[in-house]
């Protein structure tokens, strides 16, 4: 049914926006890995809802309970058990629409394929499961950590506003120093000052957040339909408001002749290399050992404080009013979760690559 990602290493995720409690389960993860609850409970502090004025105003502290599979710190093997509690519903924000369909959301294709849905918050199409996929991600950075790998992650575009930097130019560290999570101080505060303009417009705007992976070793991902920016694309089209990936030179790249496109190989103290690295770190679905470079697309959040034309489940037409606690721009809380999704793909395919090895 689409809850479960990931062949070795797996999650399953449970909940709903308004329910008692969301979770997850992971499978696969090696016993004796340290399990930093203090970290895992960080990477959900990034993610909550609340941080500032350009963010819902849901207060949800996303305290994160390990119910199984660690043990005096560790990982036992076994499967490992989180859950989130839900503390601040406010069902009755969406009582309005218990029978109407919102523009853009999933309100109409989840009536369609299931016949029954949980209007309260979207249930469970809601962004409020990616707080599962954040601990399940945090687990799964704690492992690759042992193995020398890192994940990060900023805002480099808010509607037009677009930072033109490439991530080598940037300091990745002060990502967390501002609301937006963008690590340019000056654009930060420009795309700051136009999302605060855009609530209080009651409008919503979309933007793209880049990711980066460093130490990945050469050799992750399959050749053919497991290619790694294949399960990569997978990951991050899975999260609620994505419209787009690319990875390395993306889109850009049709603009170049093969001359200019190519990545030359050369050899630096015994280590293979490349002088450009306009593939992403992947060549043939296959990591090449350079750092993995990629942009997720989000949409412009689809609930608006303003009314809209729509129809009932009846096929009346209506009118769909805003209501409840929403993002003016998803992409600053979405920062960690596009971390964590990228963390899910390295580790299943670390994983992957070491039973096969030990098959060989």
């Amino acid at each position: 049914m689409g809850n479960i990602f990931g062949k070795i290493f797996s999650i399953t995720t449970f909940g709903e926006s308004h329910g008692v409690a969301i979770g997850v389960t992971i499978n696969g993860c090696p016993a004796g890995i340290p399990i930093d609850l203090d970290f895992i409970q960080s990477e959900l502090s990034r993610r909550k809802p609340g941080q500032s004025k350009i963010t819902t105003q849901r207060k949800e502290e996303d305290e994160v309970e390990i119910l199984s599979g660690v043990f005096e710190g560790l990982s036992t093997g076994t499967p490992i058990g989180l859950l989130i509690r839900n503390k601040d519903q406010k069902s009755k924000d969406y009582s309005h629409i218990a029978e109407k369909f919102r523009p853009s959301h999933a309100d109409y294709t989840y009536h369609e394929k299931y016949g029954v849905r949980d209007y309260r918050g979207g249930g469970r199409s809601s962004a409020r499961e990616t707080a599962a996929r954040v601990a399940a991600g945090a687990v799964a950075k704690l492992m690759l950590k042992e193995f020398g790998m890192s994940f990060h992650a900023y805002v480099s575009q808010v509607g037009t506003l677009r930072l033109e930097k490439s991530y080598e130019q940037l300091d990745l560290s002060k990502t967390e120093d501002n609301a937006v999570r963008c690590p340019d101080p000056e654009m930060a505060q420009q795309m700051f000052d136009y999302i605060d303009d855009i609530r209080k417009s009651q409008d919503t705007v979309g933007g793209v957040v880049t990711g980066v992976i460093k130490g990945v070793p050469v050799g992750l991902g399959e050749p053919v339909f497991d290619k790694l920016h294949a399960d990569l694309g997978k990951a991050m089209l899975s999260i609620n408001a994505v419209k787009g990936f690319e990875y390395g030179s993306g889109f850009e790249g049709i603009k170049m002749k093969g001359s200019e496109h190519n990545d030359a190989f050369y050899v630096e103290d015994g280590a293979v290399k490349t002088k450009t690295n306009l593939s992403g770190g992947i060549q043939g679905g296959i990591s090449n050992g350079q750092d993995i470079y990629f942009n997720v697309a989000f949409k412009p959040v689809a609930t608006i404080m303003q009314d809209q034309a729509s129809i009932d489940t009846q096929g009346n037409e209506v009118t769909v009013s805003g209501k409840g606690r929403h993002d003016p721009c998803v992409v600053p809380r979405a920062v960690p979760i596009v971390e964590a999704m990228a963390a899910l793909v390295i580790a299943d395919f670390y994983l992957i690559a070491r039973t096969n090895k030990l098959r060989g």
